[in-house]
């Protein structure tokens, strides 16, 4: 005895046959069942694209380059998080520097802080982060770097964040944009910032980048090694520090830029 079999959606499947010229419906409760049977399969699928997305974001290069999100005890690869937020009434006159210096102990570093200073622990070390004048030196110390000038526009308070990150060669930051100036220092690794006027390229332990604030950016590590730094954001304190964008397209002038060191590598 043949049977035809038909298939039509109207909130769920409903399964009609036809067998010997009579029609034959599922019953109310059949009909439930693959009610239910497909709502599980639109629940299961639902979740299950969820959480790819998810993965897919937060396993993801860096999730955010900027963040209130604290850091943590663990240096691990993954999305910057802030060490430090400070407020600064007023900044030195003239053109200022960030200056980043290693102190032995906490105490210490607190003794040697000014007004404008910020006091953090982060990859074995004690830091003692200051804007001040490029003149300007902390009290007992290693002076490690000074990372400047800062292009910094007149507003009546500011606002310095301070951001730690490792990144993973390969690894960037989603596309942003600051409303003040970000100065970039690596412990380790290389560094790659592309914005609509070029690119800048740092490399090795210690090297530095400024960017004004304002255009769009992204930032990714480069080289062999993981790259391990510190950022700057010194901003307006009424405004955010950072917004991320997505009408900018980027030349790819950074992975271009790694692929050509692979290639000399190779």
């Amino acid at each position: 005895m043949l049977l035809r079999y038909k298939e039509r959606s109207e909130l769920g499947n409903v399964r009609r046959y036809e067998r010997s010229g009579r029609r034959q419906f599922f019953s109310t409760r059949n009909k439930a069942m693959i009610i239910g049977r497909n709502w599980g399969v639109f629940v299961r699928g639902t979740l299950f694209s969820a959480t790819l997305l998810g993965a897919a974001l937060f396993s993801s290069p860096a999730w955010a380059q900027a963040t209130t999100r604290p850091c943590g005890a663990d240096e691990v690869v993954g999305p910057a998080c802030l060490l430090s937020r400070q407020e600064i009434a007023s900044l030195p006159t003239g053109q200022i520097y960030w200056h980043l210096d290693q102190f032995s102990s906490k105490d210490a570093a607190e003794r040697a802080a000014t007004a404008s200073s910020s006091v953090v622990g982060a990859f074995g070390k004690i830091w003692l982060f200051t804007i001040e004048r490029r003149t300007w030196r902390a009290k007992g110390g290693r002076h490690v770097s000074k990372i400047g000038p800062l292009p910094v526009l007149p507003a009546p308070t500011y606002a310095a964040e301070y951001l730690r990150s490792v990144f993973a060669p390969g690894m960037m930051a989603p596309l942003h944009v600051h409303s003040g100036p970000e100065a970039f220092y690596a412990v380790s690794g290389d560094t790659c910032l592309e914005t609509p006027d070029g690119v800048q390229r740092g490399r090795g332990p210690g090297n530095s980048l400024v960017i004004r604030g304002g255009p769009p950016m992204l930032l990714m590590a480069t080289g062999k090694e993981p790259r391990r730094g510190f950022a700057l954001i010194l901003h307006d304190a009424s405004q955010p520090p950072t917004t991320l964008i997505h009408d900018w397209h980027p030349q790819g002038l950074c992975e271009r830029g790694r692929a050509a060191d692979r290639s000399r590598r190779d």
